[in-house]
Protein backbone atom coordinates (compact mmCIF):
# COMPACT_ATOMS: atom_id res chain seq x y z
CA UNK A 1 0.00 0.00 0.00
CA UNK A 2 0.99 3.47 -0.79
CA UNK A 3 1.74 6.31 1.66
CA UNK A 4 0.73 8.77 -0.59
CA UNK A 5 -2.46 10.40 0.60
CA UNK A 6 -5.51 10.85 -1.16
CA UNK A 7 -6.02 14.25 -3.28
CA UNK A 8 -7.59 17.10 -0.98
CA UNK A 9 -9.10 18.47 -3.42
CA UNK A 10 -10.80 15.73 -5.79
CA UNK A 11 -9.96 12.82 -3.71
CA UNK A 12 -8.26 10.81 -6.13
CA UNK A 13 -6.29 7.86 -5.53
CA UNK A 14 -3.71 8.63 -8.50
CA UNK A 15 -1.91 11.42 -6.57
CA UNK A 16 1.80 11.10 -6.89
CA UNK A 17 5.21 12.29 -5.18
CA UNK A 18 6.74 15.07 -7.03
CA UNK A 19 9.84 16.02 -4.93
CA UNK A 20 8.44 18.36 -1.91
CA UNK A 21 4.90 17.93 -2.95
CA UNK A 22 1.88 16.33 -3.94
CA UNK A 23 0.46 16.31 -7.24
CA UNK A 24 -3.47 14.97 -8.31
CA UNK A 25 -2.89 14.24 -11.96
CA UNK A 26 -7.09 14.58 -12.73
CA UNK A 27 -7.39 17.49 -10.60
CA UNK A 28 -4.03 19.24 -10.93
CA UNK A 29 -3.80 20.26 -7.03
CA UNK A 30 -0.71 20.41 -5.40
CA UNK A 31 0.14 20.24 -1.95
CA UNK A 32 2.87 19.89 0.44
CA UNK A 33 4.24 17.09 2.39
CA UNK A 34 5.30 19.21 5.24
CA UNK A 35 3.82 18.33 8.35
CA UNK A 36 1.23 21.01 9.67
CA UNK A 37 3.22 22.89 12.02
CA UNK A 38 5.25 23.94 9.15
CA UNK A 39 2.47 24.83 7.10
CA UNK A 40 0.64 27.02 10.31
CA UNK A 41 3.75 28.82 10.31
CA UNK A 42 3.80 29.72 7.24
CA UNK A 43 0.86 30.76 7.06
CA UNK A 44 0.86 33.29 10.00
CA UNK A 45 0.23 36.74 8.46
CA UNK A 46 3.26 39.53 8.34
CA UNK A 47 3.49 42.48 8.52
CA UNK A 48 5.54 44.81 6.01
CA UNK A 49 8.64 44.34 8.42
CA UNK A 50 7.99 40.53 9.09
CA UNK A 51 6.55 41.65 12.36
CA UNK A 52 3.23 38.82 12.95
CA UNK A 53 0.41 39.92 13.26
CA UNK A 54 -2.66 39.32 15.49
CA UNK A 55 -6.84 39.69 15.84
CA UNK A 56 -6.94 43.11 17.92
CA UNK A 57 -3.41 44.85 16.91
CA UNK A 58 -3.20 48.57 15.61
CA UNK A 59 -1.51 49.15 12.49
CA UNK A 60 -0.07 51.98 10.65
CA UNK A 61 -0.47 52.63 7.08
CA UNK A 62 2.81 53.01 5.14
CA UNK A 63 1.65 53.91 2.05
CA UNK A 64 -1.11 55.71 0.16
CA UNK A 65 -3.38 53.70 -1.08
CA UNK A 66 -6.59 54.33 -3.36
CA UNK A 67 -9.81 53.51 -2.07
CA UNK A 68 -11.35 51.39 -5.35
CA UNK A 69 -15.07 53.04 -6.49
CA UNK A 70 -14.44 56.67 -4.84
CA UNK A 71 -11.97 59.08 -4.62
CA UNK A 72 -10.58 59.25 -1.29
CA UNK A 73 -7.07 58.08 -0.53
CA UNK A 74 -5.94 56.16 2.58
CA UNK A 75 -2.91 58.42 3.56
CA UNK A 76 0.57 57.37 4.76
CA UNK A 77 0.38 57.33 8.88
CA UNK A 78 -3.25 56.46 9.19
CA UNK A 79 -3.69 54.53 12.43
CA UNK A 80 -5.94 51.37 11.95
CA UNK A 81 -6.96 49.98 15.39
CA UNK A 82 -8.47 46.94 16.00
CA UNK A 83 -7.66 44.73 13.04
CA UNK A 84 -9.12 41.68 12.19
CA UNK A 85 -6.94 38.79 10.05
CA UNK A 86 -9.04 36.97 7.30
CA UNK A 87 -8.10 34.51 5.00
CA UNK A 88 -7.41 35.76 0.75
CA UNK A 89 -5.19 37.92 -0.88
CA UNK A 90 -6.29 41.18 1.17
CA UNK A 91 -5.87 39.51 4.61
CA UNK A 92 -6.57 42.01 6.97
CA UNK A 93 -10.17 43.47 7.70
CA UNK A 94 -10.89 46.64 9.53
CA UNK A 95 -12.19 50.05 10.11
CA UNK A 96 -10.97 53.31 9.01
CA UNK A 97 -12.08 56.55 10.41
CA UNK A 98 -13.76 58.80 7.90
CA UNK A 99 -13.44 55.92 5.50
CA UNK A 100 -15.39 52.55 6.72
CA UNK A 101 -14.70 49.22 6.24
CA UNK A 102 -12.03 47.87 4.47
CA UNK A 103 -10.06 45.03 3.42
CA UNK A 104 -6.10 45.93 3.33
CA UNK A 105 -3.04 43.45 2.27
CA UNK A 106 -0.23 43.20 5.55
CA UNK A 107 2.44 44.10 3.02
CA UNK A 108 1.39 48.01 3.19
CA UNK A 109 0.95 48.02 7.11
CA UNK A 110 3.48 47.72 9.65
CA UNK A 111 2.56 46.96 13.48
CA UNK A 112 2.33 50.19 15.24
Amino acid sequence: MSDIPQCPGCASDYAYDDGLQFVCPECGHEWSKAPDAAVEEAATVRDAHGNPLADGDSVTVIKDLRVKGASSVVKVGTKVKNIRLVEGDHDIDCRIDGIGAMKLKSQFVKKA
